[in-house]
């Protein structure tokens, strides 16, 4: 049997739907790869590198955005199954959770309110135009939700987009110094702040680091959504 050209899976590709998914899939397993082989480091991370690589693809084929997304939003649907499933690994820490449940609570509203204002108050000194500032309110929640809390508060969804995808691979480079720093060594503390600063990119480094970790990240990544969702308007009004 004779293997195909690469010419003709090329022209096969870049007509179908199949491109977006395909090169997404490819620049992840890649930047997973070297995740690993770089010893899991922080600096090496997968989504940052799998961006990378999906922009210089686009930049070098000169592949339309919205074609690449015909096939790259079958992975965008996923997110909304993805976060609820999540909420699986929290049932082995069910007890704990119960006892926890006043500092968690505690650390939610405060972490929320936090994050959001203190971006919005940064934008305007630096004198942001109130587009780009609303957009820039709901960076720590997970995208579907910042999303549609942004077109509710007048931001630009599509921005927002980028700024929470910025605040995610950010949070998960960065947290496992400054845990270092603060001498903060207890996984559920250290997931739950990961959750509420970093959502789900932070998740989903958290979990690589340990079940315990990425459960916390995920109840407060999926807390911070419904409370910014519902406090973050009623703020800005």
């Amino acid at each position: 049997m004779k293997p195909v050209p690469l010419t003709e899976i090329w022209v096969y590709l870049s007509a179908s739907p199949l491109l977006g998914l395909t090169i997404t899939l490819l620049a992840y397993q890649s930047a997973f790869w070297i995740f690993r082989r770089a010893g899991q480091r922080a600096w090496a991370n997968p989504v940052l590198i799998a961006v990378f690589f999906v922009t210089v693809f686009l930049w070098v084929t000169n592949t339309p955005y919205p074609r690449y997304f015909e096939g790259a939003q079958f992975v965008h649907f996923l997110l909304g199954p993805a976060t609820v499933a999540l909420a699986i690994p929290l049932h082995a820490y069910w007890k704990r959770l119960r006892r926890m449940a006043i500092p968690l609570v505690a650390a939610l509203i405060a972490g929320s309110v936090t994050a959001a204002m203190s971006a919005v108050w940064i934008a305007k000194v630096l004198g942001a135009t109130p587009a780009t500032v609303y957009s820039l309110a709901p960076k720590s929640v997970t995208t579907p939700i910042a999303m549609g809390v942004a077109e509710q508060i007048g931001g630009l969804p599509s921005l927002t987009a980028v700024l929470v995808i910025l605040t995610g691979i950010v949070g998960a480079m960065g947290f496992p110094a400054l845990f270092r720093i603060l001498r903060i060594r207890d996984h559920a503390t250290q997931g739950f702040a990961i959750g509420v600063a970093a959502h789900g990119i932070g998740t989903a480094r958290a979990f690589l680091a340990s079940e315990e970790m990425g459960a916390f990240s995920a109840l407060a990544m999926g807390l911070n959504g419904m409370l910014t969702a519902v406090l973050l308007p009623l703020l800005l009004r």
